[in-house]
């Protein structure tokens, strides 16, 4: 689906991505680790166009489609192909309803339809009942389950979630783990999740890539993710 083949990235002077390479099977959750700083979210960026690629190319391709080159894409056009991204902070419109920041993100939408789809419904029963409420006035955790179901009305093909459980009570966590898990087994999406804490990744995740200081240190099965690699690149 998406491919990622030596990517690098700078900040002026600074090298803060260095070949990275990576791929995003169709249908399985991918989990993007690292400590604090050592380049998840501006990877992210990458993928999404708020950053510059310095070189190196990400190829997207869906089932029976043409292979595109990612990179001649503008942010917009990126999110009408079928990535979809929840940004760390959720970044939602505090000030308008739940209904509104829903239509919001249904104007960029592939489809251009005005309808929310039943799958953000479905994984988030309670929010058709807060249609009309502000949006600031939602707990931290319905504000998450907000901004997820604002990158879902896209129907996307790939949702990124950029340290989504973070900051949330246990029994936030659980339900927001099992929102994810549905969202994959369910719905069929293909999932990047990044997270800096272990404790956090859903166990249905199929797939790890470890980073440290701007290089892809380790990746593979989610089982292989062992103890050497946890102690060396994730405690502290």
């Amino acid at each position: 689906m998406l491919r990622l083949q030596s990517v690098n990235q700078f900040y002026g002077p600074k090298h803060t991505l260095r070949d990275i390479s990576l791929t995003l099977p169709r249908g399985e959750c991918t989990c993007l680790l690292g400590r604090n700083g050592v380049g998840k979210t501006t990877l992210i960026n990458c993928i999404m166009g708020h950053v510059p690629v310095t070189s190196g190319s990400m190829t997207w391709q869906l089932d029976g489609g043409l292979q595109e080159n990612l990179l001649s894409h503008p942010v917009e056009r990126r999110a009408a192909l079928g990535i979809g991204y929840v940004p760390k902070g959720r970044q939602i419109f505090s000030q308008l309803s739940v209904d509104e920041n829903l239509r919001v993100a249904l104007m960029a939408g592939r489809n251009k339809t005005h309808q929310v789809p039943p799958m953000v419904y479905e994984l988030f029963p309670q929010m058709y009942s807060m249609r009309q409420e502000r949006a600031g006035n939602l707990t931290e955790s319905q504000q998450q389950q907000l901004a997820i179901a604002r990158a879902l009305v896209l129907k996307p093909e790939l949702l990124i979630l950029d340290e989504p459980l973070s900051g949330f009570q246990p029994g936030a966590v659980q339900e927001l783990s099992r929102n994810i898990r549905q969202m994959q087994h369910d719905f069929g999406l293909t999932l990047l999740l990044v997270e800096q804490q272990l404790s956090l990744v859903p166990k249905s995740g199929d797939r790890f890539c470890l980073l440290e200081a701007g290089r892809n240190v380790a990746q593979g099965s989610l089982d292989q993710l062992d103890d050497n690699l946890i102690q060396t690149y994730l405690a502290g």
